[in-house]
């Protein structure tokens, strides 16, 4: 049986809760809206929606316009880094084998964004190197338009300068990821930034995982925040327990855990088989997905 595709537009918007409504309403149909994460310290939302070929595509196309109208980065102050209105656009084949599908949905909607006068940057599965959107974000719009003018950089698709209020796209192809964030009872920022640089990847941490510390000064608090790019070989209850050691060293509560969007069935069956102590627990053992399987 085929499966849809999954997309999961962050759009920089958390805190109007009128331009929310629009928003969801916007990304709402022709294809299915599954979840909506807010969040108004990052002041960014994650729509998670699926879809078949062009009732995808023309829903992202929809909602991407409305963001247009909606949302001006010239007023945008959050906590995460941020190109765009929409700021980072993946495609994700639910299964290995559909990524071709994805990969060909992808290129069709670039052609449909840039049409919209934003600029496209692609990543993931449609780059060469796998660059990802950290390589864009860096030093925001402004910093980006800077590198396009010197010539370090070309959108893939659309015009060379950025959208006046809605900055540009970055679009992808990757595996589902798990986006999880772990809050930690201080303010301290260089502590969440030092446990960070624990558990990702690039500085030895596991395998898979992108990493930040960030700010939450609506809350009072600083979050380890994560994209878990691979939980088969990075299981979420070790990264966890990984930080809250790493908080208590430094004599710092965790305060809690949120999951942004939705996260494979098999990442919580993994976590649930330790937390439950049953030796051996792993997806096959997950009626719906063995049911799935047939």
């Amino acid at each position: 049986m085929p499966l849809p595709l999954e997309s999961v537009p962050n759009v920089s918007e958390g805190r109007d809760k009128r331009v929310l409504a629009e928003l969801r309403d916007a990304f709402a149909s022709p294809a299915r809206l599954l979840d909506v994460h807010v969040d108004a310290d990052h002041h960014r939302s994650v729509f998670t929606l699926v879809g078949f070929g062009e009732e995808l595509v023309s829903t992202l196309v929809g909602g991407t316009r409305r963001a247009i109208e909606l949302v001006d980065l010239r007023k945008h102050e959050g906590a995460h880094p941020r190109v765009g209105a929409v700021d980072v656009l993946p495609i994700v084949p639910i299964r290995p084998e559909d990524e071709d599908r994805a990969r060909a949905t992808a290129f069709g909607l670039a052609d449909r964004l840039a049409d919209l006068e934003l600029p496209v940057f692609f990543y993931g599965r449609l780059t060469k190197d796998g660059r990802e959107p950290a390589f864009f974000r860096r030093g925001g719009p402004e910093e980006l338009q800077r590198r396009v003018d010197s010539g370090e950089l070309e959108p893939d698709r659309g015009p060379s300068r950025l959208h006046a209020s809605a900055g540009a796209v970055i679009l992808g192809v990757r595996r589902p990821l798990i986006a999880f964030n772990v809050t930690l009872r201080s303010d301290d920022l260089g502590v969440a930034r030092e446990i960070a640089g624990r558990v990702r990847e690039r500085d030895g941490g596991f395998p898979g995982v992108r990493a930040l510390g960030l700010e939450l000064p609506r809350a009072g608090f600083v979050q380890v925040s994560m994209n878990v790019t691979d939980w088969e070989a990075s299981a979420l209850h070790e990264i966890v327990a990984t930080i809250v050691a790493e908080a208590e060293e430094r004599g710092v509560e965790v305060a809690g855990s949120e999951l942004v969007g939705l996260m494979p069935a098999g990442a919580a069956a993994a976590a649930a088989g330790p937390a439950l102590r049953i030796e051996g627990f792993d997806a096959s053992h997950v009626l719906e997905l063995r049911l799935l399987d047939e």
